[in-house]
């Protein structure tokens, strides 16, 4: 029996039944991501003036969905790769759209975990660009980093990397001067 806050495995379960059961779990929340993410495009798109009220009124965190939104508005579901997490697709969606699909297809060719293809493009990037890097100092205040931390955690990432979808996602919604 499952619950909202519970699920209850029957004794004598087999391995490959529990196991089975695990991926079902992890397709769920995988798949509940992207959801999530589209959910609010839509809302963003057809209620531009009610749709924050509607995540105040579901109880969801709203920095949570905008990530997935941003993770979201980066891929149109035929550039999503079903057999990869919601997370190997937030590794690389900052990344220019043509760079994008070659290392989702090489993660999945090499059933790499989303650390894995971290690790590779960390790797890659430190060959290939580190005459490109630019370093950014900030000075938070103990209350917004302990603040920032929470919401990294919350989404699965590490701070530097929810920074940068912070800031790359305000960088995309904010108004053009032209309108």
């Amino acid at each position: 029996m499952r619950r909202r806050n519970n699920l209850r495995i029957p004794r004598g379960l087999s391995l490959a039944d529990w196991c089975s059961l695990g991926q079902q779990i992890q397709a769920i929340s995988s798949s509940s991501s992207w959801w999530l993410g589209d959910w609010l495009l839509y809302g963003q798109s057809e209620f531009p003036n009610r749709y924050k009220r509607a995540i105040t009124e579901t109880s969801l965190d709203y920095q949570t969905l905008r990530n997935y939104a941003w993770v979201a508005r980066r891929f149109e579901p035929h550039e999503r790769y079903g057999d990869l997490s919601f997370q190997h697709h937030a590794e690389v969606a900052g990344l220019a759209p043509e760079e994008r699909g070659p290392w989702l297809a090489r993660a999945q060719e090499n059933r790499w975990s989303r650390n894995e293809l971290r690790r590779q493009m960390r790797a890659r990037k430190g060959i290939a660009g580190s005459a490109r890097a630019t370093q950014l100092k900030m000075k938070p205040d103990d209350c917004q980093r302990e603040r920032w931390q929470a919401a990294a955690l919350r989404t699965g990432e590490d701070l530097l990397t929810w920074i940068t979808a912070v800031l790359d996602d305000a960088a995309t919604s904010v108004p053009t001067a032209s309108g």
